[in-house]
């Protein structure tokens, strides 16, 4: 059983930055996948971006160049850095770990 709590959401400006953190519960050195996932209002929920191996990592279109995933695996952390933040990253930003395990999510509002 792993746990997943993510942290670092709030309300920013068009253009501003975010960091989100994601504490597991376990030592995530031997987790191969770790994701981060958001759902905004009325739509589904829709994979952002992943980290394979420690190493490989895959971002969907419309956050490439603007957003980052990494991981500290000796704190069991893992980050995703967003910067120039878009109205539409608006959502509720969740934590995946081995497309099993989820966190509790937690709100990115970007607004002016």
């Amino acid at each position: 059983q792993v746990q997943l709590v993510e942290s670092g959401g709030g309300l920013v400006q068009p253009g501003g930055s975010l960091r989100l953190s994601c504490a597991a519960s376990v030592s995530i050195s031997s987790i191969n996948i770790m994701a981060w996932y958001r759902q905004a209002p009325g739509k589904e929920r829709e994979w952002v971006a992943q980290m394979i191996s420690g190493s490989t990592t895959n971002y969907r279109n419309s956050v490439k160049g603007r957003f980052t995933i990494s991981r500290d695996n000796a704190k069991n952390m893992v980050y995703l850095q967003m910067n120039s933040l878009k109205l539409e990253d608006t959502a509720v930003y969740y934590c995946n770990a081995l497309d099993r395990y989820w966190g509790q999510g937690t709100q990115v509002t970007v607004s002016s």
